[in-house]
């Protein structure tokens, strides 16, 4: 038998005594430099120090074939070991003096099938779009360890062409996951696979199967879509709600969430002087809509010597006179003026200096709020959600769908605000949407964080997080404004940075910041007070951009060990997938955009560890089956044979197309919803 797994080379450096000094030698000289190629194992004689290191050796699970007794005075072992094993051996003490051979060719045979590796399959399907056949494969290797083992695929399609093609190895959080390659176009159809490593593994062949393998029923003659023209701010969505209420009045509510945003505000700030040389960022302490935008500071020279520091706040101009010495010069330092500010007016400004210099005089600046949405309301907004359904009392399956939580995925909206118009608009026409509104009770909130939209329109179209700026210090510079806030999809309470996953971040300024605690935003609140109080949302979307992703939980791991929140149940999983299957033809429906099924799954598996992602919260803490997508897929372009990324903010044209392919999903999710109602 080989050394159980546990056993690890530092084991066995341990297990051995090193010969002792005076110990007798052995009659048996070494047999010059025994190695082992990397993955190689061998039978290999030893001489141990005495009987005792023997003993330490059997009793550590090694993988003894002998115990020859063939030289006086020498305690030998002989010695299944692979490379590893053969140094940690040696490095004990123990001394090979003899590679042990079998009969020529069987030898060989022996070692290249000890090397070679073992090959699975964890993924082999094709799909079809837009007139083009792709295959895409995942590939694991046993060879875990070794990060230079090459695995290729070759393929069998059904017109009779063959092709291969290389696969690229993938870690995550320094974990081995497998082998893979983006989706390969092929003539035709695939009809089987195999795979192949560099160290002589070789899988068994397969036949790919077809990718999702379902499609949503017809939508009938005069069926009502495309109510999307423009990208919406939140003050075009906040309008959509109001005239959805109003239009069909028997099968809407307006719910006014319970905590309100902060509002498209900050405070206001000027630098007292030049940054590149000497200066104190004044900021005032209420927002600059308070009354601070266009407030005044200064510093003056009082003319006169040895007088002190001083201020006065008058007619919304803050005065400074500085500090001189024994001949009239300024000594006052930015330092002591930062300082002084802070401690003489802490109700109205505070303020900084990164560095230490003489006080400039500076002429009268301007505080102001650097926002440039000048028709933008900034008084904190009540974030609105959309209630459908003929029976709205909690009796039916609930849905939730919700969308732009980060600020820069402009399409989000597009795609909920369609799927709602979809509902209602054809609830008088289609027997089948009919059934689906009567038959649920749908929740869609169509933009979670609208101060960070706005501010996105108007002055950082990459802003990616709320508006509440937590940072203290020099990090409240102006310089930074687009890097403060907090990154919603991580301020909430399950699997969280504060829980010790990965994905979020201590650091105002990152893009993944997770605010001072979990839940510390209203944004994140929001949508966990609309979840709680409405008990009968059983299922979940959570709408972002970009990248074509369809996952679920778990979506955060801990490290080291690529530790991830407990895995659903066998059942669940299974739900999870067949369920996102049936959502992804309905995406693919529209105009023939597939979801990856390498991009379908788990979100710590798929992307990436989020930390105290929404969806996790839902999942773990309230029982939602929570999914989550990522609208915009790359697009397969022909003349480059390359697939190319949208973004966050594509051509109009394009966030048009992904709100009609992926309101056609939401419609398909109230199926699922529809049917396990039914189905109880």
């Amino acid at each position: 038998m080989r050394w159980p797994a546990i056993l690890t080379a530092a084991m066995l450096t341990t297990s051995i005594l090193t010969i002792p000094p005076g110990a007798a030698q052995a009659a048996l000289s070494p047999a010059g430099d025994i190695s082992l190629d990397p993955g190689q194992t061998a039978l290999i004689r030893f001489q141990l120090a005495d009987e005792a290191a023997f003993e330490r050796l059997l009793t550590s699970g090694a993988d003894i074939a002998a115990r020859p007794r063939t030289t006086p005075d020498a305690v030998l072992a002989d010695v299944v070991v692979n490379d590893r094993e053969l140094a940690a051996l040696t490095r004990s003490g123990a001394e090979p003096v003899q590679m042990i051979p079998t009969a020529g060719r069987q030898a060989t045979s022996a070692l290249r099938v000890a090397s070679a590796d073992t090959l699975q399959f964890l993924q082999a399907y094709w799909w079809t779009s837009k007139g083009q056949t792709f295959l895409q494969t995942q590939v694991a290797t046993t060879a875990t360890d070794d990060p230079d083992v090459e695995i290729t695929v070759t393929w069998t399609a059904a017109d009779g062409t063959t092709g291969s093609y290389p696969l690229v190895r993938f870690e995550d959080a320094d974990e081995y996951q497998y082998h893979y390659a983006l989706p390969q176009p092929l003539p035709a159809k695939p009809v089987k696979v195999t795979a192949t490593s560099s160290l002589g593994g070789q899988s068994r062949a397969i036949t790919p199967s077809s990718w999702p393998g379902s499609t949503p029923p017809a939508p009938p003659a005069g069926y009502q879509k495309d109510f999307i023209s423009a990208y919406m701010t939140p003050a075009d969505i906040t309008a959509r709600i109001k005239r959805l209420a109003r239009q069909y009045p028997k099968l809407v509510d307006v719910i006014n969430l319970p905590n309100k945003t902060q509002g498209y505000r900050r405070t206001a700030a000027a630098y007292l002087g030049d940054p590149a040389v000497a200066a104190v960022v004044v900021e005032s302490v209420k927002f600059g809509d308070q009354g601070f935008n266009g407030v005044q500071v200064r510093t003056v020279d009082p003319g006169r010597a040895n007088a002190t520091l001083r201020a006065t706040y008058r007619d919304r101009v803050l005065t400074l006179s500085l500090a001189t010495g024994a001949g009239g010069e300024v000594i006052s330092t930015t330092t002591q003026v930062a300082a002084f500010i802070s401690a003489k007016y802490p109700q109205k400004f505070r303020a900084f200096t990164e560095k230490d210099a003489i006080m400039p005089v500076v002429a009268p600046v301007r505080l102001d709020d650097g926002l440039a949405g000048t028709e933008v309301p900034t008084k904190p907004q009540t974030v609105q959600a959309l209630r459908i359904g003929k029976v709205r009392d909690g009796s039916k399956p609930g849905v939730l769908a919700y969308s732009q939580e980060h600020a820069r995925e402009w399409a989000t909206p597009l795609v909920t605000l369609e799927f709602a118009e979809r509902l209602l608009a054809n609830y008088a026409t289609d027997p089948e949407t009919r059934s689906l509104v009567d038959g649920t009770d749908v929740f869609i909130i169509p933009t979670v964080n609208p101060d960070g939209a706005n501010y996105s329109f108007n002055d950082f179209n990459f802003q990616r997080k709320n508006l509440v700026n937590h940072c203290t210090g020099v990090q409240r510079d102006p310089r930074y404004r687009n890097s403060w806030g907090v990154d919603v999809n991580r301020n909430y309470a399950v699997g969280s940075y504060f829980d010790g996953y990965v994905g979020g971040s201590a650091n105002c300024l990152s893009g993944t910041f997770a605010g001072t605690s979990e839940l510390s935003e209203a944004e994140s609140r929001n949508v966990v007070a609309l979840a709680s109080r409405n008990s009968n949302i059983k299922f979940s979307l959570n709408v972002h951009s970009y990248g074509g992703y369809f996952m679920w939980s778990p979506g955060a791991y801990k490290i080291p060990g690529r530790i991830t929140l407990p895995r659903p149940s066998i059942e669940e999983s299974a739900f999870f997938l067949s369920s996102a299957k049936r959502i992804v033809g309905a995406i693919a429906s529209s105009r023939g955009t597939v979801t990856w099924p390498s991009y379908t799954g788990p979100v710590a598996d798929v992307l990436y560890s989020a930390a105290g992602n929404s969806a996790d919260h839902l999942y773990y803490d309230l029982g939602i089956t929570a999914w989550n997508f990522e609208v915009g897929n790359d697009l397969w372009n022909p003349a480059t044979q390359q697939w190319e990324g949208v973004g966050f903010q594509p051509p109009f044209d394009e966030a048009h197309a992904e709100s009609q392919e992926y309101a056609a999903g939401l419609v398909e999710l109230v199926r699922i919803a529809r049917d396990q109602g039914d189905a109880r």
